[in-house]
C-alpha cells in the first residue's frame, strides 16, 4: 500500500434473543436480552474490525473469523480486535482515530462509553482521546426502534508509520 492515509468504515448488527446481558465495546452490560451471534455479538467491535480491515483492503471480519469455524464460537470480540490491530501494524499503519456510533433504543450506552473507549484504546495501542463512542436511537423506527436488535457503525483513519 502506498497511500499515507487510509479511511475505513464498518457496520454490524445483531438481533436480540433471550439472555441477561449484552457486550458492547468489550464491556458487559446487564440487560434483559442477549444478542444472537456466533461470538459474543459485540456489534461495536465487529464494526470497528470491519472498518480497520476495510482501510487495509484486507477483506472483512467474516473472512478472517468465519462463523462456520467452531474456533470462533462464543469468541471474545476483544481477541478479534487485537488480531485485526496486529494486521494494521504489520501492514505498516497506526490508528489516527476511530469514530463509532451505536444505534440502540436500549440499553443506555452513555454510562458505559468511557469504559468502551478505554478497552478499545488498550486493544489497539491507542489513547482514549483517539476513540469516540456515540449513541443514538432511531426514533422508534426500523428494527432498532422496535427493539429487535442493536447496530453499530465505525469510521477510522489509519496513517502509514514513518
Amino acid at each position: 500500500m502506498s497511500a499515507g492515509l487510509r479511511i475505513g468504515q464498518g457496520f454490524d448488527v445483531h438481533a436480540f434473543e433471550d439472555g441477561d446481558h449484552v457486550v458492547l465495546g468489550g464491556v458487559t452490560l446487564p440487560f434483559e436480552r442477549g444478542l444472537r451471534a456466533h461470538s459474543d455479538g459485540d456489534v461495536v467491535l465487529h464494526a470497528l474490525c470491519d472498518a480497520l480491515l476495510g482501510a487495509l483492503a484486507d477483506g472483512d471480519i467474516g473472512q478472517h473469523f468465519p462463523d462456520t469455524d467452531p474456533t470462533w464460537a462464543e469468541a471474545d470480540s476483544r481477541d478479534l480486535l487485537r488480531a485485526v490491530g496486529k494486521r494494521v501494524t504489520a501492514a505498516g499503519y497506526h490508528l489516527v482515530n476511530a469514530d463509532i456510533t451505536v444505534m440502540a433504543e436500549a440499553p443506555k450506552i452513555g454510562p458505559h462509553a468511557r469504559a468502551m473507549r478505554e478497552h478499545i484504546a488498550a486493544d489497539l495501542g491507542a489513547t482514549v482521546e483517539q476513540i469516540a463512542i456515540k449513541a443514538t436511537t432511531t426514533e422508534q423506527l426500523g428494527f432498532v426502534g422496535r427493539r429487535e436488535g442493536i447496530a453499530a457503525m465505525a469510521v477510522i483513519l489509519l496513517e502509514r508509520l514513518a
